[in-house]
């Protein structure tokens, strides 16, 4: 079982877009995969279908109270192999009632250390800044997955993020590492594009997937019907980019 958090302090950077789409994917390959939305936006919530004003049990509780995630995990009724951890705007308030709380960093961690194997990989979608929940989902992972926007500002937040996923390194989970680094919103028409890349690859050296993922009318939308792309539109170029990303992920897992 391997725990990878998806994160980026920068927001907008096509973070739950990867989270949703390579995990429906890696479900749709066969793998077992339980995604856990620590965002209290919970995008990841409602972009896989769950109506939220159902939810009986969250994250929330699950970082507030002595509940498991197994008693909030819930089957996608959408894609086989696929679980969710879901999220609601409760979470928001966490942050605040878990601040006195013994091992605060660790709760996370330790619920996940409650479901064993169960799972082939499990993918956290963090919220776009570095309070506690991001903390928490960072001392429960073996790896970082960043997004990073093919923009010039990106760069200006790469030593930032850098500097943050070393300080947790160093401080709280000696084991995390970068997973891998996926540009995003990438247009290979504009030199600002490739030159962002260039830098980006330059900073990560080895860690740049090759995949890069434009902008797509046809994934922009599919959050709003709570469909991943394969569903919503398996034709169009943004499901091809995240099939072929989900192919490239689990071939650098091989090595």
């Amino acid at each position: 079982m391997k725990v990878i958090s998806i994160f980026n302090q920068k927001g907008g950077v096509g973070k739950t877009t990867t989270n949703i789409n390579l995990c429906s994917y890696l479900a749709m390959k066969g793998y077992k995969i339980l995604t856990i939305d620590i965002d209290p936006q919970g995008n990841t919530t409602s972009g896989l279908g769950i109506d939220k004003i159902n939810i009986k049990r969250s994250v929330y509780d699950v970082m507030t109270e002595d509940i498991s995630l197994k008693d909030v995990i819930l089957k996608s009724q959408l894609i086989e192999n696929l679980y969710i951890a879901p999220s609601t705007l409760e979470l928001a308030g966490a942050e605040i009632e878990i601040i006195e709380m013994e091992s605060r960093e660790s709760i996370l961690k330790n619920k996940i250390n409650e479901l064993k194997d169960e799972y082939d990989y499990i993918f956290i979608d963090c919220p776009p800044s570095l309070g506690l929940l991001t903390i928490n989902s960072l001392c429960a992972s073996s790896s970082v997955l960043i997004p990073i926007q093919a923009e010039f500002y990106a760069l200006e937040g790469v030593g930032q993020l850098v500097n943050t996923i070393q300080l947790v390194k160093k401080s709280l989970n000696k084991n995390l590492e970068v997973e891998g680094v996926i540009l995003t919103m990438f247009d290979n028409r504009t030199k600002l594009s490739n030159e962002v890349c260039k830098e980006v690859n330059k900073y990560f050296i080895n860690k740049v997937y090759k995949t890069t993922i434009s902008r797509n009318i046809r994934l922009a939308e599919a959050p709003s019907f709570g469909l991943p792309i394969f569903l919503y539109d398996d034709k169009c170029k943004g499901a091809e980019y995240y099939n072929t990303l989900a192919e490239e992920f689990l071939t650098r897992q091989e090595r």
